[in-house]
């Protein structure tokens, strides 16, 4: 039967717009597995890079536990240094806490304590050479002080020799009976007994400081002075303010404080009551001083 043509028209469009729909389902389904393929590429990529941060962070962590284990283990029989290997220990132990509460993907964090690991590892090395040096000194000084003790008896000229070395021990451990101080630090109070910043409130001020712990130092009462100096080098003072001599040179006291020491560590506190003058703005020294010698300083600024 003869196709009608208008019937064989419609066909044909419709067979058409079939055709151009599915061209067109096709196109979409094939930028749907692209976009799908990219999407797991960056997927994959992201989580890659996430996964070698984290192993990166465990690895920076793992190092700064064991660099924490090393200064733990350092140890010396020296003051000065032990009280320098506390701080930074502390440091250490902070740098742990903090690198555990920092996520691995902060790049910048995670360079930073890089960095502050290294410097870590550079002032242990430090530590290391100084125990050392001290070390060596000190048996030198045995070895050559045993050496003199045999030799003395031997020949007058040996003997000479001995006295001159035991003179020149005898030196080091007078200069080592010197009693020092640490943690020296001036406070401004108001007469609300506050400590304030402003100049125009200070009514007093307050030093505090420790005498450290010294078994060579001589026994007994000593005197601590103290010379609190005002931005333009003036020294302050009060009814109570006194003289007093220092390494052979006469000074001038804002104030002063004794105390009882038997060679273990004192702390003290010494006031400058009722300032003769009103305090301006601008950075106030204070000097601690006992006959001995200088002792250490310390600043505040007042506004």
């Amino acid at each position: 039967m003869k196709e009608d043509p208008l019937e064989r028209l419609e066909r044909e469009e419709r067979e058409k717009k079939n055709g151009g729909l599915k061209s067109v389902m096709y196109a979409l389904a094939a930028v749907a597995v692209l976009l799908a393929g990219a999407l797991a590429y960056v997927w994959f990529q992201k989580s890659s890079l996430v996964k070698d941060l984290n192993l990166e962070k465990e690895d920076l962590t793992e190092q700064i536990v064991a660099l924490q284990q090393d200064y733990n283990n350092l140890s010396s029989d020296y003051e000065a240094i032990n009280s320098q290997l506390d701080s930074s220990r502390e440091e250490v132990s902070q740098l742990v806490e903090r690198i555990k509460q920092t996520d691995a993907t902060n790049r910048a964090k995670m360079r930073q304590y890089e960095k502050e690991l290294g410097t870590l590892r550079s002032i242990m090395r430090n530590y290391i050479v100084q125990i050392d040096s001290l070390n060596t000194l000190n048996q030198q000084l045995s070895a050559e002080a045993d050496a003199a003790r045999k030799d003395a008896a031997s020949s007058r000229r040996q003997n000479e020799q001995l006295n001159k070395q035991v003179n020149e021990l005898s030196g080091q451990v007078a200069a080592g009976s010197v009693i020092k101080a640490r943690g020296i630090i001036l406070e401004p109070y108001s007469a609300q007994d506050k400590v304030t910043d402003r100049s125009s409130r200070v009514v007093r001020m307050l030093t505090t400081l420790s005498l450290v712990e010294n078994d060579l130092a001589p026994k007994g009462p000593v005197r601590v002075y103290i010379v609190v100096k005002a931005p333009d080098g003036t020294i302050l003072t009060n009814a109570n303010s006194t003289g007093f001599e220092s390494g052979g040179e006469a000074r001038t006291a804002s104030a002063s404080r004794e105390v009882d020491y038997e060679g273990k560590e004192v702390e003290l506190s010494i006031y400058l009551n009722d300032l003769t003058d009103r305090c301006v703005k601008g950075v106030y020294t204070v000097e601690a001083y006992t006959a001995q010698g200088y002792l250490g300083s310390a600043e505040t600024m007042l506004r």
